[in-house]
């Protein structure tokens, strides 16, 4: 019974100590970054977030009805960034009510799924809707998911990299399921938000050099053109189970 309680005492003990951490993390913000995940329906955008934020994988997931947001707090470079992460429903009856959310947002995760030749087909059509509505300085990162799944892919990684090339994105194959490269390439997309932001607060001189740590949600400037994207693959083991 003592072994017990001492057990749950110590449960206890690392739950105030992880809140403790959250809220002194919070306290000490330094931007506030938003992010929106696109692509079509069941591709997995909400398993990425979830595997990102929460470090989670749910095999019964539904489709996202309208938007969702999920926040996760990372350090970059000596700056605690907050990314407050939209998760965009993909069918079309929602199309209207999400690109709204757009608006505000500097970075972009645009995914495709691996096995679904049509979901990667169709990306072209969400990079022209990001064009249209959000920010033209936004930094995507084009992901190619389910990469667990090689056995049953249609989308050639070379074809991923060609259109990365030709539209200046980031672009990384991820598998929400095992989570292979999913927080290298939320990392990556928000290093380089960052980078946008940092760039912008030396050219205009805020907050250099007075120690202020004020929260701040940023619109990026404009940024070079990415000569080669990122191609993050790791080799990933064949699953026979069926990502989300």
């Amino acid at each position: 019974m003592t072994q017990e309680m001492n057990g749950v005492e110590v449960k206890k003990q690392h739950e105030n100590e992880h809140e403790k951490i959250e809220y002194d993390m919070q306290d000490k913000i330094d931007y506030v970054f938003k992010v929106v995940v696109i692509g079509d329906s069941a591709v997995g955008k909400t398993q990425i977030l979830s595997r990102f934020a929460k470090n989670e994988f749910c095999f019964d997931s539904k489709s996202t009805i309208g938007v969702e947001f999920q926040t996760k707090t990372v350090t970059i470079n000596g700056k605690v960034i907050k990314a407050q992460i939209w998760d965009t429903a993909g069918q079309e009856r929602y199309r209207a009510v999400t690109s709204a959310y757009y608006r505000g947002a500097l970075g972009a995760m645009l995914v495709y799924d691996i096995t679904k030749r049509q979901s990667f087909d169709h990306v072209v059509r969400w990079v022209e809707e990001l064009r249209a509505h959000a920010d033209s300085s936004i930094v995507i990162m084009l992901v190619g998911n389910k990469g667990d799944l090689v056995d049953q892919r249609l989308v050639p990684a070379e074809d991923a990299v060609e259109f990365a090339e030709e539209q200046g994105l980031f672009f990384s194959e991820t598998s929400a399921l095992s989570g292979d490269n999913v927080e290298n390439a939320f990392l990556k997309l928000l290093e380089e938000i960052n980078r946008v932001v940092s760039k912008k607060a030396l050219e205009c001189g805020i907050g250099v050099g007075n120690g202020d740590n004020n929260v701040a949600t940023l619109k990026g400037s404009k940024i070079d053109i990415i000569s080669r994207p990122e191609l993050e693959i790791s080799e990933m083991k064949k699953l026979s189970s069926c990502s989300c």
